[in-house]
């Protein structure tokens, strides 16, 4: 699995105009998924992003995870992450997962977060969708899941 996460003061997403995802302080994160990745990986994915210290404390520097803060996420499913460009103009997406595995390790890491006591916010899994955020600091991380 793969991950880019963004520190955001405000994100949401919509879809046909409707805010059908939205949060204030927290993560904004797109999640892809591979042929390989397991529900375990989605679990220990969602362990490592909501403990990640990546918001400022007193001292303004990057001490404290997100419920130290707390913040919430939006997820968004983005098998884009896994587009190969390094040959021809057109991406590859021979990687990503196919909606019957990706969907259901996307709702496995959406699990784990909530499990984690981490107010959630999504999108909507193989949809066309309009994402919204205020990038805070900013903050743009890329975090993959353990190899097996």
């Amino acid at each position: 699995m793969r991950a880019v996460i963004q520190r955001v003061s405000q994100a949401r997403v919509l879809i046909a105009g409707e805010v059908v995802g939205q949060i204030q302080k927290g993560l904004l994160v797109l999640l892809g998924v591979t042929q390989a990745d397991t529900e375990e990986q989605a679990r220990w994915l969602a362990d490592k992003i909501v403990g990640l210290r990546i918001f400022n404390d007193p001292d303004e520097k990057m001490n404290l995870a997100l419920g130290d803060v707390q913040g919430a996420m939006l997820i968004v499913s983005q098998f884009t992450l896994y587009g190969d460009c390094r040959k021809g103009r057109r991406p590859s997406f021979i990687d990503a997962a196919g909606p019957e595995l990706a969907e259901p390790l996307y709702e496995c890491f959406i699990n784990g977060v909530r499990a984690l006591g981490i107010p959630v916010a999504t999108g909507r899994f193989g949809t066309m969708m309009q994402v919204e955020l205020v990038n805070d600091g900013p903050v743009t991380l890329i975090v993959e899941s353990k190899k097996e």
